[in-house]
């Protein structure tokens, strides 16, 4: 049986992942109220207007937050009028036009946007009771590596305090900040700490998810200009559906939608695609990557995060 909740917020979710995860939860009659977690106004109204009309129904409110700005997702929760069911941390992304550049808490802006902000958010969220039964992160197959995609598995060498706050930093990189490789880097930081509130917290789950390789996503817009237009014009739309390595916005979304429904799924546990894949069935990420399973790592990175929350 599955597990139903009647308040969710989704962040990112004026588009993309996020929206269609919005519309396909409208399509469960449970659902009686869902937050839009949107930076832009504008592009959150139109977003609204678009989903009432599809779906027929009236349940979606804006929130407005910057996942890239702590201060912006505290503000966000404390204006929330109720507690919600399930939270859904789907905002992300590359960083923008210059992901290694530090934000003024000294993070990069990648790890800003797919980690730091939802860190805030969530244990906010937690620290004023208002997360009833389910948070949902964002993973990435990046962070096991996918070989036939050539993206190698995060590789650290002590999994210190240290090093995982060089890896927040940007420092860990050198002087070439590659967004490619500190991707799967910045998830797998995401994905210790979500394992280690599971840990922590009892009567809460927490899943991590990654809603594979997704197209129709505007991920890739924030690439350098070359590899945008390799991966926007010839990767997603041509080499990847060949090999399998792709999968419609739909799909990616319903694993969202599985993760906050099936109760077979446990807290703590990455789920992504089965190994050297990006679609299809979603499985256990530590049988392929068991270094996930480490708890010294895990409070690690919890450790490191909080160094850059004031």
């Amino acid at each position: 049986m599955k597990t139903t909740h009647k308040t969710i917020l989704i962040t990112g979710a004026n588009s993309g992942l996020g929206k269609e995860a919005a519309r396909q939860l409208a399509g469960l009659k449970e659902t009686v109220r869902i937050f839009l977690g949107c930076r832009n106004e504008a592009k959150a109204i139109a977003a609204k207007e678009d989903l009432e009309r599809t779906t027929g129904r009236s349940i979606f409110e804006i929130v407005l937050m910057d996942v890239s700005s702590v201060p912006s997702v505290q503000k966000a929760v404390a204006g929330l009028d109720q507690s919600v069911d399930a939270l859904i941390m789907n905002a992300g992304g590359m960083g923008g036009k210059a992901p290694g550049q530090l934000t003024s808490d000294g993070v990069t802006q990648m790890f800003a946007a797919n980690v730091l902000g939802h860190v805030a958010l969530l244990e906010e969220l937690l620290k004023a009771k208002k997360l009833n039964h389910i948070a949902v992160f964002a993973g990435s197959e990046a962070t096991r590596g996918v070989k036939k995609m050539g993206m190698k598995r995060p590789k650290l060498e002590t999994g210190s305090v240290e090093e995982l706050a060089s890896v927040i930093d940007g420092s860990f990189f050198g002087n070439k900040y590659d967004p490619m490789q500190a991707y799967g880097y910045i998830k797998y930081l995401g994905t210790l700490w979500m394992s280690a509130l599971a840990r922590k917290h009892n009567g809460t789950n927490f899943i991590t998810v990654s809603p594979g390789n997704t197209s129709g996503t505007a991920v890739m817009d924030d690439l350098p200009f070359l590899m945008r237009g390799i991966f926007k014009n010839i990767m997603i739309p041509f080499v990847m559906p060949m090999m399998g390595m792709v999968h419609s916005v739909e799909k990616g979304a319903a694993r969202y939608v599985t993760a906050i429904t099936d109760p077979q799924l446990k807290s703590g546990v990455f789920y992504g695609s089965r190994p050297n894949a990006l679609t299809g069935p979603i499985m256990d990420q530590s049988t392929i990557f068991p270094q996930l399973n480490d708890h010294r790592i895990q409070d690690n990175a919890v450790e490191a995060i909080h160094r850059f929350i004031r």
